[in-house]
């Protein structure tokens, strides 16, 4: 498979997020719980991105996986 990034959805996942609470978010765009990982990478070369809020709130994951700030939407998406 190639190391390019599948293309989710153009536009941001909106999810509640906890704080403190580790989430892998999903970089190659394969998996079926979009935008948090389920294996679905291990032939291609990508791995997905552990991270943290600080807060519990909403926010906006990249669906497209172009963004100059992952896991965060920064309106790429409206350049594809």
């Amino acid at each position: 498979m190639s190391d390019d990034p599948v293309i989710a959805q153009k536009g941001p996942y909106s999810v509640e997020l906890t704080a403190n609470k580790p989430y892998f978010f999903c970089r190659c765009g394969l998996s079926s719980k979009q935008p948090f990982c389920d294996g679905a990478h291990k032939e291609t070369g990508i791995e997905p991105l552990r991270f943290t809020v600080e807060e519990t709130g909403m926010f906006n994951l990249c669906g497209c996986k172009a963004s100059d700030d992952p896991p965060y939407c920064d309106g790429t998406h409206n350049m594809l």
